[in-house]
């Protein structure tokens, strides 16, 4: 194999892992290290996996974001943006993605995974749309997809969590993304799917369109 063949199959490879329901901790940890460790020649990966209930802050987030005190654990980690929620029926997809091998900068990275989440909604007939000083994804005014991105040496980690099927209410527990009275809303709510897995399998063909993938191992 040629050098410039190698190079273009490593570009348009990514590895998906369907890693089910996972404690954060440990996985923003997993996330770390990969990055941490890997070169120009490691293949791109994508995790699809849910957490248990938790509240995550950016590494400049407020706490005065979060307006009242819960059981569920709250974690300052290193992604970009404010607080947010996470739970079971909430699609998470970590992008451990070679931005600067796709020739990508930050905002047409998160462009593109908004994208990806508009096309994946209209697949259900919902009509969505991204907000240029808001990152994600938004019906009829509601917030359905969160982004949050740390990117280290040209490479991403973190990535979207889209609500798919899940108890709504801890969001009223923060101002989600830092927006005081942000609605969230979800897929089941709009009569969509409800099934993670096959709302996981589609994002993995509206990903690697909008990103340039065609080998999907």
């Amino acid at each position: 194999m040629t050098k410039s063949l190698f190079a273009e199959t490593i570009n348009n490879t990514l590895i998906i892992r369907n890693l089910g329901q996972q404690d954060y901790l440990p996985c923003w940890q997993a996330m770390q290290t990969f990055t941490h460790q890997r070169t120009e020649k490691t293949l791109d990966e994508l995790w699809l996996l849910e957490h248990p209930p938790v509240f995550t802050l950016g590494q400049n987030g407020k706490r005065q974001h979060l307006l009242r005190t819960t059981h569920i654990p709250v974690h300052q980690i290193d992604r970009g943006g404010q607080i947010t929620y996470h739970g079971p029926g909430q699609l998470i997809a970590y992008t451990l993605i070679d931005i600067k091998r796709k020739q990508l900068s930050i905002r047409q990275f998160v462009t593109r995974l908004e994208q990806s989440i508009i096309d994946l909604l209209a697949q259900e007939q919902i009509q969505a749309e991204s907000r240029c000083k808001a990152p994600g994804v938004y019906v009829n005014d509601k917030k359905i997809c969160s982004i949050g991105l740390r990117v280290r040496r040209g490479y991403a980690f973190h990535g979207l969590a889209f609500n798919v099927d899940m108890n709504l209410e801890p969001f009223s527990y923060i101002n989600p993304c830092g927006h005081s009275g942000l609605a969230m809303t979800q897929l089941s709510e709009l009569k969509g799917s409800q099934n993670l897995s096959e709302t996981g399998k589609k994002l993995i063909v509206c990903l690697s369109k909008n990103l340039g993938y065609s080998e999907i191992i």
